[in-house]
């Protein structure tokens, strides 16, 4: 798993590639604390190049979703596989977290601060 950073503006993205899976999840939760420790406002996870997510993973976007809550953090993730997305809605976590289509969809949210 690969993560890159990049900011637009007001808003951070991390691009992830590979799996998120146990063996690679401890990278993402480096990466999602260190965010949560800087108080990021404006997060967007790109999926695009994420081929599969298991629990860990899952449990992981949890965690930097509650510690982004404490702060007022904005959230989102975009561009989810099917086989991603499956796994979201299994847990019903799409129905938690700001889920967007594309990159242009989540920033829009977040500068409106709806996400």
């Amino acid at each position: 798993m690969q993560i890159a950073e990049s900011i637009d503006g007001q808003i951070t993205i991390l691009t992830v590639t590979g799996e998120v899976d146990l063996n690679q999840s401890p990278n993402l939760r480096v990466a999602l604390r260190a965010k949560a420790q800087a108080k990021t406002p404006r997060l967007i996870l790109d999926f695009t190049a994420v081929a599969y997510i298991d629990s860990s993973g899952l449990a992981t976007l949890i965690e930097y979703y509650q510690n982004a809550r404490t702060y007022s953090g904005h959230f989102a993730i975009c561009s989810l596989t099917p086989r991603v997305r499956s796994s979201f809605d299994l847990v019903r976590l799409s129905e938690v977290f700001s889920i967007f289509p594309d990159q242009a969809e989540a920033r829009k949210a977040l500068a409106g601060g709806s996400a």
